[in-house]
Parts: structure tokens; sequence; C-alpha cells
């Protein structure tokens, strides 16, 4: 039996901008959810503790399993939706600063594949610095590789240089893994797109956000190259 899967939103989107992967995901078989975060859910967690979205990850899982019946899923997490749900897997307290509540999810057990899309699982952006220090030291690399399949995918479509066209990405690049001058997806890094024993993809031109006239990691002959681990 296929396993449902659940997407989790890249920072500051919400759910309607993943409706079609959502439908062309149950087109392939694929029973799909997305968890239900408006862009705004994310303003109070900018550069404080992410808590209030992996709470709204985990009920949208046990939900899932809950109808579907499936004791697993699969989880897909776009941009930072990816470094959440390697909190949202782990067994450690979560807490980023010294008065903040501990949490723990512990969601390891319930989890068959997680697949990361243009994930920044590392940066210097001192936004999200503080979670993807506690990510990477609490949990480095696929740290759970023995009992999820971690597949990180990378776009190359852009590549940064201070010329028109390539200025964004260039930045992007640059406060992301601290050199500008490389490939991604226009807004992750190639490079920081990657985790240390996961299966590593590059595809060629996948941009980083679904947008209207471009090609993301969704898009019909993108999509095909990683959605095999789901199936």
């Amino acid at each position: 039996m296929t396993l449902p899967a659940v997407i989790l939103p890249g920072y500051l989107a919400g759910a309607p901008a993943y409706r079609s992967l959502e439908a062309t995901l149950k087109q392939q078989g694929i029973p799909t959810v997305t968890v239900p975060i408006r862009w705004h859910d994310w303003i109070p967690t900018i550069g404080r503790s992410v808590t209030p979205i992996i709470q709204q990850i985990d009920a949208t899982v046990q939900q899932v399993r809950q109808t579907t019946g499936s004791d697993r899923v699969n989880l897909i997490g776009h941009s930072a939706g990816g470094w959440l749900a390697r909190i949202y897997l782990g067994e450690k307290p979560y807490r980023i600063t010294p008065n903040g509540i501990e949490q723990v999810w512990h969601a390891r057990p319930s989890i068959h594949t997680l697949i990361t899309l243009g994930t920044p699982h590392s940066s210097l952006e001192r936004w999200t610095r503080q979670n993807l220090e506690f990510v990477n030291q609490t949990y480095p690399g696929a740290f759970y590789a023995a009992e999820v399949n971690y597949v990180c995918v990378a776009g190359q479509a852009i590549w940064g240089d201070r010329r028109p066209g390539q200025w964004f990405a260039y930045n992007s690049y640059k406060i992301t893994c601290g050199n500008g001058h490389c490939w991604g997806d226009g807004i992750t890094p190639v490079a920081s797109a990657h985790l240390a024993g996961a299966n590593n993809l590059i595809i060629e031109g996948a941009t980083h956000a679904p947008k209207p006239g471009q090609r993301w990691y969704g898009s019909p002959g993108l999509l095909d190259q990683w959605v095999t681990y789901l199936q």
C-alpha cells in the first residue's frame, strides 16, 4: 500500500500554494494532505521558537494516520518545512530560549520517508540561526537514517552573480552559505540543500517556489525525479 504524504509549507508560505502539488500526487495514487498553515502563522516564529508550526504539523500527521488507518506517513518538507521536520522527528527537548517551554514530538516511529525540497539545512541567516544550530547540533546529517529514509532535493537553476537576473540569487546564496557565486534554485544553494548520509539529488532547472510561469520542484518532469521515493 502507498503510504499517505503530508506536505510541510515553506517559510512565510501558506497551504494554498501547494494545492497543485497536492492534486498531482493524489492523481499518482498518493493520498496527500498539506498542513493548513496560513502565511501569517509564521510571523510570530521569526527569530523565535517554531513550536506553533510544528504543533500544526503534528496535528495534521495524527489526523492523516487516523483517517487513513496507516501507522506511518511520508513527509514532504519544502524549504524551511524540511528542517522543521527534522526537529519533529527528534526525541530531544526542543527549546531555543532560556525561558521557553521544552517540547518533544518524537515522531520518528511514525515517519517512513522525509523528502526535503530546496531546504536550507544550514544557513548563516540570523533569523533562522538559532533553530538551525539546534537542528544540526542535535540531529546532524541524516540522523535517523537507520529508520527514516532521507531524500534531500536541490535545484540547480540559477547561478548567483552580481548582474541582472542573478543578483537576488547571489545575495540569497551568500547569506545562506557565505558564497554567492554558486548554483542553486534562486534561494537555496545546492550545498545547503543536502545532508550527509541522505539520498541527495540535484534537479536541473528547478527553481525554489511554486510561482506562475516558473518550473519548480513540483512541476511536470521535475517532480518525476523524486516522487518515486514515495511510491
